[in-house]
């Protein structure tokens, strides 16, 4: 047998084993196996093991890029010079994004779901805050310009949201993110009808009708605001602009999970969402998608936008974890000089 016809039959049974596995795995790896297996072609457990604790130890690292983090933004009460010295964290540039908010609440906000930022890409990447530069598409979504220079995700994207009480940030390393929160109360001395109906035109007609034949009052706001962070939650995934057609975007459950969504009704099978009550009646959506629905703009942005189906479907079917609850404190216990 010639080396390259030896060469060529390694990578045949390659393949033969990522077919039946459906991942796939470097020649190396494979030489490895037929070099420490008594007989390869005769031990396929013994390779399947090697691969699935490969495959394990791939799910572990990446899991590493799926972070939910939020912050209560109602039990921190800075005083102006505490507020200074956190702002003084951040980029200059970042500081007017923040100013000029008139209210404390706003400012509050803005502050905090920029330190999430910073806090969780130095947490996850452990790139040096000097060097973290966090820019923004034209479309107003946040993403972390030198990402590329890192090895360990091959996609790593966040989103931030804020609303009420809460301010949260959600990332990933393989599919794209959208993240979105909402407090259930309507402003003003609106009532409920007349509150949501400034809406209806962003909802389909079985949207619509599930939400004004709710019952009472707070079960229609409760469906209101799950149906409207869920559209926020995926239209700020793509990247998007305002102007999406929210009424094309209809969302479908069972006993409030298992969640898909159907556009122009068609249902959009690489899609997970996850809706989450917190405290003070907020609720906060998740959505994950693949890269190659991004808007071109943030394509731009984004390290890989296209991958092949063992890789996103890694991404795709990773755990989805809890928020986990930060202190404006814990955050800035991460930046140099404040642990």
């Amino acid at each position: 047998m010639t080396k390259t016809h030896a060469v060529s039959k390694m990578y045949g049974l390659k393949f033969q084993f990522e077919h039946m596995i459906g991942t796939n795995f470097g020649i190396h790896s494979y030489c490895y196996l037929k070099k420490n297996t008594f007989n390869f072609i005769n031990r396929p457990i013994i390779v399947l093991k090697y691969l699935a604790a490969e495959q394990t130890s791939k799910q572990k690292q990446m899991e590493k890029g799926v972070k939910r983090w939020l912050v209560n933004i109602s039990e921190w009460d800075p005083s102006p010079h505490d507020f200074s010295t956190v702002i003084s964290l951040l980029p200059k540039q970042d500081h007017s994004s923040i100013t000029r908010y008139v209210r404390i609440e706003d400012r509050k906000r803005a502050l905090v779901s920029r330190l999430l930022q910073y806090a969780l890409v130095h947490h996850v990447l452990d790139i040096p805050f000097a060097e973290i530069l966090i820019y923004r598409t034209p479309e107003g979504k946040p993403y972390l310009e030198n990402h590329k220079k890192t090895v360990e995700f091959p996609n790593f994207n966040f989103n931030v949201s804020h609303h009420g009480d809460y301010v949260a940030i959600a990332s990933e390393p393989i599919c794209i993110v959208g993240l979105d929160i909402v407090s259930c109360f309507i402003p003003g001395k609106e009532t409920v009808l007349d509150f949501i109906h400034n809406f209806s035109s962003y909802f389909s007609s079985l949207e619509w009708e599930k939400i004004v034949n709710a019952g009472s009052d707070d079960d229609i706001l409760d469906i209101f605001f799950r149906y409207w962070c869920l559209k926020e939650a995926y239209v700020k995934a793509l990247g998007t602009g305002v102007g999406y057609k929210l009424n094309y975007v209809e969302f479908h459950h069972k006993n409030r999970t298992d969640i898909y969504v159907k556009v122009d009704g068609n249902v959009l099978k690489d899609w997970n969402f996850w809706l989450f009550e917190l405290q003070g009646r907020h609720r906060v959506a998740v959505a994950r998608g693949h890269p190659r629905n991004a808007t071109e703009n943030y394509k731009k942005c984004l390290k890989q936008t296209h991958f092949d189906n063992a890789t996103y479907k890694l991404g795709f079917q990773l755990p989805n974890p809890v928020f986990v609850t930060r202190t404006v404190e814990e955050l800035c216990s991460l930046f140099p000089g404040m642990e």
